[in-house]
């Protein structure tokens, strides 16, 4: 029986930058693009950097699924704001487009925005937003 050598496999980041500040894409194409692609977790930077993202570990995806347990059970007991998981995306001041782990906001804030503008990635910055820094992030990410 023939053995297959064993071979050593770079360890690849966790997710690859894309220049794309040579190319218009504007909020609404950015959010049909990752609508298109919904395998793909991906954010834009202020700077036009096209971030895509791999699927997180199962240990990860389990914290992020207890943060956002936490908040969402905070926001019942307190009987007041938004909260959102690790899949929203928020349009931000600075132009990028990007999703906390968790994030919550005030309910006047976000009863402020246009249906529209809820239905896509609201133009908001969250008043609450958790990051949990996975193993493989790094202090600039």
């Amino acid at each position: 029986m023939a053995r297959v050598p064993l071979t050593t496999e770079p360890v690849v980041s966790s997710r690859v930058v894309v220049n794309v500040e040579n190319i218009v894409l504007t909020p609404e194409q950015f959010f049909r693009l990752c609508r298109d692609n919904p395998e793909l977790r991906l954010e834009l930077t202020a700077q036009k950097e096209l971030i895509i993202m791999s699927p997180t570990g199962s240990r990860t995806g389990s914290q992020n699924m207890e943060l956002s347990f936490q908040i969402q059970r905070w926001t019942i007991q307190d009987g007041g704001g938004i909260a959102f998981d690790s899949s929203t995306g928020f349009l931000l001041p600075n132009g990028a487009t990007r999703s906390p782990d968790a994030s919550w906001i005030r309910p006047t804030r976000w009863d402020a925005l246009a249906a529209e503008d809820q239905q896509r990635f609201a133009p908001i910055c969250p008043d609450f937003v958790v990051e949990l820094r996975s193993p493989g992030d790094a202090i600039d990410d």
